[in-house]
């Protein structure tokens, strides 16, 4: 069996969410410790679906930088804040999911290239709702891969021997345990 697109799009979806990134980060306890604060856990993450970044840089002279504006390979970007402050924490955790017909190399050079686009000087460009955030680089990236039932074994494989963390998405748990989710943290009309 393979993976359809739709079921991209979904996790996609699911985790543009706050409600969704957070149930994510369930899934991978070590991440979800990391929250500055549990007890107002949506206040503290901003989930940013196919992120784009400013990159800066100096000319060779120093006397003028450059800003370019650089959508990133992950597919969600994870960052946290000090709800109290409002200011962005150094820690960002980068969502690549599996997409149809990627192998391992595709996978993991999406990863390697958020790296190298991260090492430089950045800023991001954050949904207007979080214009106010103070939102410089980070002190550390975090990846968090997202692979399904039928991702080809190779691919587990290569993420166990590459150490790089993921979790396995269910199509069960991502459409009713969300669902339910989202639901209950809607107001009422």
């Amino acid at each position: 069996m393979t993976i359809k697109q739709v079921q991209y799009e979904s996790c996609l979806a699911e985790y543009a969410n706050v409600t969704g990134a957070i149930a994510l980060l369930k899934q991978y306890r070590s991440y979800l410790e990391m929250l500055p604060s549990l007890r107002r856990a949506h206040e503290s993450i901003i989930a940013i679906p196919l992120p784009v970044v400013r990159l800066r840089q100096s000319a060779y002279d120093h006397t003028e930088i450059t800003a370019t504006a650089t959508q990133l390979p992950c597919d969600v970007a994870i960052l946290m804040c000090d709800p109290e402050w409002k200011i962005k924490t150094g820690v960002e955790i980068m969502i690549f999911v599996y997409r149809p017909y990627e192998d391992f190399s595709d996978l993991l050079k999406r990863w390697r290239q958020t790296q190298v686009l991260l090492d430089k000087d950045y800023e991001w460009i954050l949904p207007s709702s979080y214009q106010h955030i103070l939102n410089e680089g980070a002190n550390k990236l975090y990846p968090l891969f997202v692979i399904f039932n039928e991702t080809p074994d190779r691919i587990k494989l290569g993420l166990q021997g590459a150490s790089l963390p993921f979790i396995i998405e269910t199509p069960s748990r991502q459409t009713d345990e969300v669902t339910n989710d989202l639901l209950s943290s809607m107001p009422p009309e």
